[in-house]
């Protein structure tokens, strides 16, 4: 029997659009640490500070988000998302002080947020039924490309404009403007929204039946946020490491990459806890490495370790939420496991600056450890038992 096509065109427009917006995003977080300390003098804490608002609002964004997307036609909220997405990128160009920078980082967040939880229920708008879960699985590779090129390609572009920051502010620009022209492009079926439900509960801005898995996943995103934040500035400071971070980003990626591409074909045959339980166990082991040996050797091992555990994790835990959820909380399910990362990364980049200032960035990597070891036993006790008996699909 022939099966339904994986790569429509509308389905590779919003992979697109979601390589695009990554892209932007990635091409200036992990130097922005270096950026403020450069720029303004910043101190490891104010850096903690400054960053963690972006997920801060993106966090209070999310559920909010999914209930938009849910009651509204999806590209007109995704095309009003990402121009605002493209606007803000102004504002770090024209910022003359850490508090205006601050307060603009703090503002995108919002777009941000909007923007990936519009789009990643796009996605699963245009996908064919029968092939949702690998789909799911396949999206995710355009963050990880994004991930990988970003890094890479805004330490040379630092490099070619003498590092003027600009530079990579106005590539950010281009970059989402593209994402704005092939969201105008695509088509999204009709469908019926959920505003004929009388009752306002809960349940419409954040998927309760995943609070789970949410607690689960705030923890895993915690080690990340401090790793991906502070590994510039880290490995400057302590292991002399000057033009090193793409590099690093680009194994984290492959790794990424790798995993989504061997996952998949378990995502097909439903074998979500079991992508989920090997993700996690194999991202626990890169964190340790990462913490326990300030070396440049395990520095480079542990990005791609990180990376294949995390490239098996996401998926399966985004499937979770999805088949956990009726069809008309799609948006709400995709915001509620996005909302749970966003807190994660944000309480990650606070805390982290806050223990790097207080004691080193050693110790910041080990906080980020025990974080993600709890939630990682967490999901055994707990979490693994309780999918398998509410799943809907």
């Amino acid at each position: 029997m022939n099966r339904e096509k994986l790569w429509n065109a509308n389905y590779v427009k919003i992979w697109l659009v979601n390589f695009m917006v990554h892209f932007s995003f990635t091409l200036i977080v992990p130097l922005l640490p270096l950026y403020l300390y450069e720029t303004f003098g910043a101190t490891k804490d104010t850096i903690g500070l400054v960053l963690a608002g972006y997920s801060v609002m993106a966090l209070l964004v999310r559920p909010f988000s999914g209930f938009i997307v849910d009651s509204f036609p999806r590209k007109a909220v995704l095309m009003v998302c990402i121009f605002f997405f493209f606007a803000l990128f102004a504002g770090y160009i024209v910022a003359g002080s850490i508090t205006m920078f601050a307060l603009f980082r703090t503002l995108h967040g919002a777009p941000f947020g909007a923007t990936t939880v519009a789009a990643s229920t796009v996605a699963i708008d245009v996908l064919p039924s029968s092939r949702r879960t690998e789909g799911i699985g396949y999206y995710g590779l355009s963050n990880n490309l994004a991930t990988v090129i970003g890094p890479v390609l805004a330490i040379y572009v630092l490099q070619a404009f003498g590092g003027n920051f600009d530079a990579l502010f106005w590539l950010s620009m281009l970059f989402s403007l593209l994402g704005i022209l092939l969201v105008a492009s695509i088509h999204i079926p009709a469908r019926d929204y959920v505003q004929g439900k009388r009752v306002l509960s809960l349940d419409r801005f954040f998927l309760v039946k995943g609070w789970r898995e949410a607690v689960s996943m705030v923890c895993l995103a915690f080690s990340y946020g401090v790793v991906s934040t502070y590994v510039a500035i880290y490995g400057k400071q302590q292991l002399g490491i000057t033009e090193g971070t793409g590099l690093f980003f680009s194994l984290l990626a492959v790794g990424l990459m790798l995993s989504r591409l061997t996952g998949a074909p378990f995502l097909r045959r439903n074998l979500v806890t079991r992508n989920a339980s090997l993700g996690m166990t194999v991202s626990v082991c890169g964190y340790l490495l990462f913490a326990l040996v300030p070396s440049t050797p395990a520095y480079y091992a542990s990005a791609f370790i990180i990376g294949l555990g995390n490239g098996h994790m996401w998926p399966a835990f985004q499937t979770m939420f999805i088949n956990l959820a009726e069809n008309n909380q799609r948006g709400t399910a995709n915001s509620s496991i996005l909302t749970a990362w966003d807190a994660g990364v944000g309480l990650g980049i606070l805390c982290g600056g806050f223990v790097a200032e207080h004691t080193s960035y050693g110790g910041a990597f080990l906080c980020a450890v025990v974080v993600n070891v709890i939630g990682v036993a967490y999901y055994f006790l707990k979490v693994r038992q309780h999918f398998e008996a509410n799943k809907l699909r």
